[in-house]
């Protein structure tokens, strides 16, 4: 299994960025997908973006297109969101978590179903 840590949340006014990491440990050398979601009060939890561990394809929810953009560093198995042009509808609380793949799997699904193991999650409360 892989353990995954979210950090970097916090307050911003509307327009502005955050960047948010997760860095994972534990069975890293098995093929993942990392997807990035959020979940904000009395609303379902929603896919943000993904990529698979290693990977290069990127995949985003409609509504962060443009906006989000998710990234890695392999050396420190860390995956990042760089949130910029944030909404007030973009609070939420966010989780990054993982979906073992098949090797060699490029495609990620934003699914939170498909997503086995959770971090603890990470507060963005973004002020209009």
């Amino acid at each position: 299994q892989v353990h995954l840590v979210e950090s970097g949340g916090g307050s911003v006014q509307a327009g502005g960025s955050l960047s948010l990491s997760c860095s994972a440990s534990g069975d890293t050398g098995s093929s993942y997908c990392i997807g990035w979601f959020r979940q904000a009060p009395g609303k379902e939890r929603e896919g943000v973006a993904a990529m698979a561990l290693g990977g290069r394809n990127t995949y985003y929810g409609d509504s962060v297109k443009g906006r989000f953009t998710i990234s890695q560093d392999n050396a420190k198995s860390t995956l990042y969101l760089q949130m910029n042009s944030l909404k007030a509808e973009d609070t939420a609380m966010y989780y990054c978590a993982a979906d073992p793949r098949p090797a060699g799997t490029q495609y990620c699904y934003l699914l939170p179903y498909k997503y086995v193991n959770w971090g603890q999650g990470t507060q963005v409360t973004v002020s209009s």
